[in-house]
């Protein structure tokens, strides 16, 4: 797959941020403590590229909102960064924690800068504690990885964004193919670095041109700073404390079975907006059952977590990838200070030896963990389906929301009925023995609000009432 043309660092921030808006934030670059031939190399370099360094700093505004930009400039000695432009990258993101400004970096490197060896070879740990304490006060990191992207840039501040994406066709790898064969006497693996390949492995979440930046950066940003606006959806009462089931639970059951039933790619398709879904672990690893994205639900913002019936299936459960991916999603929420919404819809995680293998047991103990101990607002709902320790994962928020016919148990109601009297066939009288209705898990306090489905309720209208009811928890109503 080819590449899309190669930006050079001006003309990426003439496309990325508003027209005029770009202070730079670069001192000179002091080569005096260079030997002479070393900076004729750079002065030979700053010509060719038009820059004076590898990479360049400064503010602007995307779409009105102040940013601050960090842009490698690939002609400059291919994108490396020795002292004065890992000293430029820490400084600037540093400014931008101590001015409250977003970082937005993109990076076109080789990696570290060979001709001043080990001592530039250990900067990438200085940007990283500058990128760290960035992130410690909450304010957002984003990535865009332009080809190519190798070595220490990319193990370093190319690899710690809440968002990274890269552009199409993008070399993006920890060592450059070019040096794996000269080492290893053999080509590395073909596709293996592509940005397409590592979007579907979940190490980044998404392949964007760079036409397509400032869009992204809008979306995410309308998240990320924007406060709370005003809700629009109209909010259902809810039910009433001791209200009483008046037909068999597992009605229920069926219908949320049912095809055609809402699901959470419906809560964002009709009571959501400025939505960037983040896919896989960021660490390798994706499982498409479980949906993660920033959003605003009903004005809002938020980080969302939820399980997707429409993905799961007998050939594809939901795996331990998934409640890690569910993890991710926590700690985002934590790192950048936003509400966590969590949506319980599930048939049951899943059973295998893989499952077993990949610390599902421990998975769901982690996110349960995770889920009590976050400092931020925290709301789940059970909105179909709630079966067993998969979706007990996703559970106990502050704030724990059911639709009327949501309903949660520790086995699907035809397992309990096999381990108490031997065989499927008393599921029903299971479901009803055990409880687990959103009505009996109001009054037992499990849940701390229903909402009620009403008689030709369709997807979208049930979804804006759930999402006009969380907002409001949110919002603290």
């Amino acid at each position: 797959m080819g590449t899309s043309r190669r930006w050079t660092a001006r003309e990426l921030i003439a496309l990325v941020l508003d027209a005029d808006s770009y202070e730079s934030w670069d001192a000179p670059i002091d080569l005096s403590g260079h030997p002479e031939e070393y900076r004729a190399e750079l002065a030979r370099a700053a010509e060719k590229a038009g820059t004076d360094e590898s990479v360049l700093t400064g503010r602007g505004t995307v779409r009105g909102r102040p940013v601050a930009f960090v842009v490698n400039e690939f002609g400059f000695l291919a994108g490396s960064i020795g002292i004065a432009a890992a000293n430029r990258i820490a400084s600037a993101v540093r400014r931008a924690t101590a001015e409250g400004l977003p970082v937005l970096a993109s990076t076109s490197s080789g990696g570290t800068r060979m001709q001043e060896g080990t001592r530039a070879f250990v900067q990438m740990v200085e940007i990283s504690r500058a990128l760290m304490e960035h992130k410690a006060a909450g304010l957002p990191y984003l990535v865009h990885l332009r080809h190519p992207t190798t070595g220490g840039v990319y193990a370093s501040w190319g690899s710690l964004g809440h968002v990274t994406v890269a552009e199409p066709g993008a070399l993006v790898g920890f060592l450059g193919p070019k040096v794996y064969e000269a080492l290893n006497g053999e080509p590395f693996p073909e596709g293996v670095q592509l940005a397409e390949n590592l979007a579907a492995k979940g190490v980044i979440d998404a392949v964007v041109p760079a036409e397509e930046l400032p869009a992204l950066v809008d979306h995410a940003l309308g998240v990320l700073v924007d406060p709370p606006s005003a809700a629009t959806l109209e909010r259902r009462t809810p039910v009433a404390a001791g209200t009483t089931l008046d037909h068999p639970v597992w009605d229920d059951i069926e219908a949320t079975r049912a095809d055609g039933r809402v699901g959470v790619r419906d809560l964002l398709r009709y009571g959501a907006s400025s939505t960037l879904r983040l896919k896989g672990t960021d660490e390798g690893e994706r499982d498409d059952s479980v949906l993660v994205a920033l959003t605003r639900l009903d004005g809002q913002p938020c980080v969302l977590v939820g399980q997707d019936r429409s993905r799961q299936s007998a050939a594809t459960p939901m795996g331990p990838g998934a409640l890690r991916e569910a993890r991710r999603a926590m700690e985002l929420a934590e790192e950048l200070r936003l509400p966590l919404v969590t949506v319980v819809d599930t048939p049951g995680a899943e059973l295998s030896q893989a499952a077993e293998e990949g610390a599902m047991a421990g998975e769901i103990a982690r996110c349960i963990a995770g889920l009590v101990t976050r400092s931020v607002p925290t709301v789940s709902v059970i909105l179909g389906q709630g079966c067993g320790g998969g979706a007990l994962a996703l559970l106990p928020a502050r704030t724990v929301l059911a639709t009327s016919r949501g309903w949660l148990s520790p086995l699907p109601p035809e397992g309990a009925s096999v381990i108490v009297h031997g065989d499927p066939s008393r599921a029903a009288e299971m479901a009803a023995l055990q409880k687990v209705g959103a009505l009996d898990l109001l009054a037992s306090g499990d849940v701390h609000g229903v909402v009620p489905e009403e008689e030709g309720d369709t997807p979208e209208t049930l979804a804006r009432a759930v999402v006009a009811e969380v907002a409001a928890r949110l919002g603290g109503v």
